[in-house]
């Protein structure tokens, strides 16, 4: 009898570089994040996760999702005080039980704790220049970015967002006469491609049909391209994607298909189209309004 090999959750492979691009940061590129605050943003997340799980009955749902959240908001967010960065994951991760549509959740929780740091909560900042441009650095994210969005099945939007993004950053620098090597810094910049690897990429939060996700890849990548250059605005990229992830939910609606489950407990394919979530996310989901549908489809959500 043939035995099928068991399927490693993509998360746990997202988990392990995250890990390491931290790691990066504090010891290589001297990050402004004191452990207590990485310590005290993983215990809120997987607290936040316990919470949900026990309160909405949900079983072998597990925390990778929430040790993923927990690392994004310690790569992205800074803050003075102690508190900003538990708050934050708590509110990421609630965000995924509340504001649901269709069976899926609306925002990506790093995306939205990145977006409360730079916009709302007093003493918090997230600092995107911290990567700066190196041109290894980049080649290593590039990589590994590759390696987790394929094992998803979503590659296409990270590169797609990207090739729109610097289509439209290049054609800016060839009208403004600068030199090429401007093109060059901007491509290796650290923070568009662990944005275009690790955050756009969510299969969680972007649009099923492939077609879909090309649109609103190109979407976001011109409202970043704007925010960054017409408004001389801080934070394009995770204010487009914050501001644009509603239009998803239509994208789904006009374009249904399968639904996207990471690997089940018990084994399976992380990328499996097959049941779960894709029969209720059609236009409205025939499963999304019944208590088990629900049920369901929280279990395969992240």
């Amino acid at each position: 009898m043939n035995v099928k090999p068991r399927a490693i959750d993509p998360r746990v492979v997202q988990i392990v570089l995250l890990g390491a691009f931290l790691t990066l940061g504090v010891l290589g590129r001297d990050f402004d994040l004191r452990w207590q605050q990485a310590a005290l943003t993983f215990a809120a997340a997987i607290a936040s996760q316990a919470f949900w799980l026990r309160r909405l009955g949900l079983a072998d749902v597990g925390y990778l999702s929430a040790i993923v959240t927990g690392f994004g908001l310690s790569i992205l967010v800074r803050a003075d005080n102690l508190w900003v960065h538990p708050l934050l994951a708590a509110l990421a991760i609630s965000s995924k039980f509340t504001l649901r549509v269709d069976g899926r959740h609306v925002f990506n929780p790093a995306n939205l704790g990145a977006v409360l740091a730079a916009w709302v909560l007093p003493g918090a900042w997230i600092s995107p220049g911290q990567w700066g441009s190196d041109l290894a650095a980049g080649a290593w994210f590039l990589a590994m970015g590759s390696l987790v969005t394929g094992r998803a099945r979503r590659l296409d939007a990270g590169w797609c967002f990207l090739a729109f993004f610097m289509a439209l950053a290049s054609l800016r620098v060839l009208v403004l006469g600068q030199p090429p090597g401007v093109i060059a810094n901007q491509a290796t910049n650290g923070a568009l491609l662990l944005f275009a690897f690790f955050m756009i990429s969510d299969p969680m939060t972007t649009p099923l049909h492939r077609h879909a996700r090309v649109g609103y890849c190109a979407l976001v990548a011109a409202a970043a391209f704007l925010w960054q250059y017409l408004l001389f605005a801080p934070h394009a990229l995770v204010s487009a994607l914050f501001l644009l992830s509603p239009v998803v939910v239509w994208l789904n609606r006009r374009l249904p298909a399968a639904g996207y489950r990471w690997r089940a407990a018990g084994g399976g394919d992380a990328g499996s189209q097959a049941g779960g979530e894709g029969a209720g996310s059609r236009a409205g989901g025939e499963g999304a309004g019944s208590q088990a549908g629900a049920k369901q489809l929280l279990e395969s959500g992240r």
